[in-house]
């Protein structure tokens, strides 16, 4: 299986519900954005250990950081080693964005009484 996915493929292949999507971006980094890919969800990549094990090993999984380097790198080997199905979009969040990719906003704003 091959280690990435460039975002015009994974246009194609988002809405199906055979794949699983993280967003490994740092803490730091989730926190600073205001956005996310729609129906992503947040794992630290600092403590996969704790996460991995919750991923069904019965869907492919797709995950981003912020630019698609040494982070996505480090947890495709991660949970490539455990036997899962894992691939990175290629230019992580900001080069699915460069692609045309939508995201959503992360901060919940409540209307004002």
């Amino acid at each position: 299986m091959d280690r990435t996915i460039s975002p015009a493929d994974f246009k194609k292949l988002r809405n199906s519900t055979a794949v699983a999507l993280l967003d490994v971006r740092r803490k730091s980094d989730f926190d600073a954005s205001h956005e996310k890919i729609l129906g992503a969800n947040w794992c630290d990549p600092d403590s996969i250990e704790a996460w991995a094990g919750k991923v069904p090993m019965n869907r492919e999984v797709v995950l981003y950081c912020m630019r698609g380097r040494a982070i996505s790198d480090a947890v495709v080997d991660a949970l490539q080693a455990k036997g899962y199905r894992a691939r990175f979009i290629e230019g992580g969040i900001e080069g699915w964005k460069a692609a045309g990719g939508d995201t959503v906003n992360t901060r919940v704003t409540l209307p004002a009484d």
